[in-house]
Parts: structure tokens; C-alpha cells; sequence
């Protein structure tokens, strides 16, 4: 390996990649160097944008032989720093890999490049009039490659899955350099370990995917949506239980009073009807016959005799349904300016109950000045809790302030054996705290793993594991 000075290596990765960009100016370097965290200061070499899988392969084999980091960036939405280039490193960008590939009408699958932002896709779907499931708040600036490296989920999950349930195929470069087709595309294939779901959740410290078999379903029909006022947090898993007696949900969201009331000020949205709840939750199924909306309407009675609720109220036009969807769809931007500290985690969907009153008490008791912002896909068992700095609190004193609060909340998600990162991956944020979810066996097998796909260690280091 010959030491070069970083101008060197900035001149001999260009030459690697020669219909790539390679960037280095400081706002570049500042741009796609970061994610929507803000704890680590991003501080990357350059900047490479490849067009194609071969010069991906040909980034790889080259930090493997100068010995840098690379770091994949996507959307740059992620929440847990798996996309930050603080040391040095090398991003990947794959904002140049954008183009849909193919699409087989018979198969329902569309091969895409990870650079395809989420909407991209739904939009494709649309139009040959199908349905890509995978939704949330960041689908028009997210792409596929970082959706699949954090197995993202969103607000569809109850009646959907996660975004590995609907990859058919992948092309990926391992840490190796290696470039591997995993499946094929095939529905059934039991030839051995399903390497695929490897890359899928990785977050990108095995090797980079670079592109992506969809598949893709038909469209849902006639959608109609309820927002509750819950009169307590524990009526949540009663309001689920009586519609999905009667229903097939496609959603099921909560979000706190003081949730509302910050999207209310952000974007001068009027609430649902008059009666105040300290909860809501958000329902959306599919109304393909009358006798489905009498069902619902009977389902919500029942949940207002027996206390459950307070009042509600049912969308009667597509237009009313999304902008009952902006109650909860418009949380996390609204709460943006107060820099709030986010943890991601997950119980098993008739815990959650519980577990929420469990880590609300310890929070307020410990932090009576913070103000916390519950919401999250609760028909899932994910949960959302947002610490909302004080305006006159410094950045770094709060998030350090915070820090102390993980290991309170962690040690209620490892009572009720949940995960402390639902949808958001681990990248250096939540790396500390793995263990709490993650056995001390598991994790050496994740390690082990590691080594085989990236023996050099230069896929996104310092990422998810310590090795």
C-alpha cells in the first residue's frame, strides 16, 4: 500500500471514475457528508457520485487498497448517524444512480438503482397502475439503497411489512469488491442462506447496494381515515383490537395532544373536532363496500361506550383523509426547529401500552423541564420518543443531558425484550447501546459476518459494530 498525500488520492480516485463526479469543495463535503442528525460535525475527504454498479466496484477496490473509509449517503434522512463522514472517509453518494431500470408487468417487479428516491417509485407504481407500500414522512427526498440498508418501515407496516418484504432481488459490491446478484428475482428459492437480507438492514458496513428488484401490488381502494381522541395511552391497544375485529387496517398511528399542537403552530392545521384528548390515534383501511364503513362506524360506538374515546371523526373525500394524515405526517418537521433528541424503539404491539407509561414516568421524573413529544406507528409496536431541547439550553449540554436518559430507556426496552432501534438503524447513535437488544453471542456472529463481506474494515467504520 503506498502513502499518497490526500490530493493524490482525490486525483487517483478521479482517474477511477471518470463519468463520476468526485467533489470536494466545503460545501459539498458539508452537504453530503452529513445526515438529519446533528450530534457528529461531518468531515469526509470527497465526495464520489458513481453512475454504475462497475464504478462503485471500482471505488471499493480502490479503498481497499489506499486503506480509506467509505461512507454510503443517500436521501441523507437517516436519524442515527449511519450516513455521517466524520473521520476522513470517502461518501458514496448514489444521487447519479437514479434511473428505473425495468419493469415486468407479469412479475410486478421493477428493477431500480438505489439512487431512486422513495416517491420516484411510488410514482413509477402509479402509473402502471400499481402500489409501492413503503411509506413515510421523508418519501420525497429518501432513497431505495438507504430505505433497504436500514430496512426502513413507515406508517404501513400493520397491513405491509418492512421495506425487505418487498425486495425480490439485489445487485450488490461487498466490502471485498465483489459484485453478487442475490435471487435472482425469484419468488421461491431455497438454495441455501438467503444472503440478501444480509445487505438489507446492514447499513451499508457489509457493501453497497446498488440496485433493487421491487415488487410491487395493486392499488388500494377508496381509503378512508379516522383520527380517535383516546382518553388514556392504555385505550390504544383496545381501539386496535375492536376495529381489527371488523377491519383489515392499513394503518394504525398515534401522536400526543402536545404533537398536535406543535403541527397546529408549524402549519396552521385546525384539529379534528372540538373535544381534546391527551392521544389520538390515526386509523386507515379500505372502505370496498358499504357494509366495511358500517363496520368501522360500529367498531367506533363500541369504543365510545366503553370510554375508549372521546370523539372522532371519519374522512368523507380523499382530500379530508390526507389532511387528516397531516396531523401525524407533519409531527417530526414541526418539532425540527427545537432540535429534538429521537429514540426509535419497539415492543411487541401488546406491551406498548405499558412500556410507553413506563419510560414517560422515568423521563418526567428525571426531566421535568423537557418536554416530550410522543408518536409513532403504534399497530406495529414502534414508537417514537422526541426530547425537545429548551430554547436557552446549549446543543451539546442537551444531548449530553439526553445520553443519560438511554440507558434509563433502554433498560425498559430490554425488560419488555424489545429493540432499541425500530426503523431508524443504529449507525453511531444507538452503536453504544446494542447490547441491550442484541445478545453477546449475536453480536460476535455480527462481527464474524462483517469480516467475511469487508475484511479491511472500510464499509462505513464505526458504523453499527466496534470491530
Amino acid at each position: 500500500m503506498t502513502a499518497k498525500t490526500p490530493e493524490e488520492i482525490i486525483q487517483a480516485l478521479r482517474e477511477r471514475v471518470p463519468s463520476g463526479k468526485v467533489l470536494t469543495d466545503p460545501d459539498d463535503l458539508q452537504t453530503y457528508g452529513k445526515d438529519w442528525t446533528k450530534v457528529y460535525e461531518p468531515n469526509p475527504l470527497a465526495i464520489v457520485l458513481p453512475k454504475t454498479t462497475e464504478e462503485v466496484q471500482a471505488i471499493v477496490l480502490f479503498a481497499n487498497e489506499h486503506g480509506i473509509g467509505l461512507v454510503p449517503s443517500g436521501g441523507r434522512t437517516g436519524l442515527s448517524a449511519g450516513a455521517v463522514a466524520a473521520n476522513g472517509e470517502i461518501v458514496v453518494a448514489f444521487d447519479a444512480m437514479n434511473k428505473v431500470l425495468d419493469f415486468n408487468a407479469n412479475d410486478r417487479t421493477v428493477v431500480c438503482q438505489a439512487g431512486v428516491v422513495t416517491q420516484q417509485l411510488q410514482q413509477f407504481a402509479e402509473e402502471q397502475g400499481l402500489f409501492y407500500p413503503v411509506d413515510f414522512a421523508s418519501s420525497g427526498s429518501s432513497q431505495l439503497g438507504g430505505n433497504l440498508s436500514t430496512n426502513a418501515g413507515g406508517i404501513k407496516v400493520i397491513r405491509y411489512g418492512m421495506s425487505r418484504d418487498w425486495v425480490a432481488g439485489l445487485t450488490v459490491v461487498t466490502g471485498k469488491g465483489d459484485i453478487l446478484e442475490l435471487n435472482k428475482d425469484l419468488e421461491k428459492n431455497n438454495s441455501g442462506y438467503d444472503l440478501r437480507h444480509l445487505f438489507i438492514g446492514a447499513e451499508g458496513t457489509l457493501g453497497f447496494i446498488t440496485e433493487a428488484t421491487m415488487k410491487l401490488t395493486r392499488q388500494p381502494m377508496d381509503l378512508r381515515v379516522l383520527v380517535l381522541g383516546l382518553a388514556d395511552i392504555t385505550n390504544t391497544m383496545d381501539v386496535l383490537k375492536a376495529f381489527q375485529e371488523k377491519l383489515d387496517l392499513t394503518a394504525y398511528e398515534f401522536f400526543s395532544h402536545q404533537a398536535m399542537n406543535h403541527v397546529r403552530a408549524h402549519s396552521d392545521i385546525q384539529p379534528p373536532f372540538d373535544t381534546e384528548a391527551p392521544f389520538y390515534a390515526l386509523l386507515e383501511f379500505e372502505a370496498l363496500s358499504e357494509q366495511q364503513v358500517d363496520d368501522a362506524m360500529a367498531a367506533f360506538e363500541l369504543c365510545v361506550e366503553e370510554g375508549w374515546v372521546l370523539d372522532g371523526v371519519i374522512s368523507q373525500s380523499e382530500t379530508q383523509a390526507k389532511n387528516l394524515w397531516q396531523l401525524r405526517e407533519r409531527v417530526s418537521e414541526s418539532i425540527a426547529p427545537r432540535t429534538p433528541y429521537k429514540n426509535d424503539i419497539s415492543v411487541v404491539v401488546s406491551k406498548v401500552p405499558g412500556f410507553l407509561k413506563e419510560i414517560d414516568a422515568v423521563v418526567s421524573e428525571h426531566y421535568p423541564d423537557f418536554e416530550i413529544i410522543w408518536f409513532g406507528h403504534i399497530g406495529d409496536g414502534n414508537v417514537h420518543l422526541n426530547i425537545l431541547k429548551p430554547e436557552d439550553m446549549d446543543k451539546e449540554d442537551f444531548f449530553r443531558k439526553c445520553e443519560k436518559v438511554n440507558k434509563w430507556v433502554f433498560e425498559i426496552v430490554e425488560r419488555h425484550r424489545g429493540s432499541i432501534s425500530a426503523e431508524h438503524g443504529v449507525g453511531m447513535i444507538k452503536k453504544p447501546y446494542l447490547g441491550y437488544t442484541r445478545s453477546e453471542a449475536e453480536i460476535g456472529y455480527l462481527k464474524a459476518i462483517k469480516q467475511v463481506f469487508d475484511p479491511n474494515g472500510i464499509m462505513n467504520p464505526g458504523k453499527l459494530l466496534d470491530v
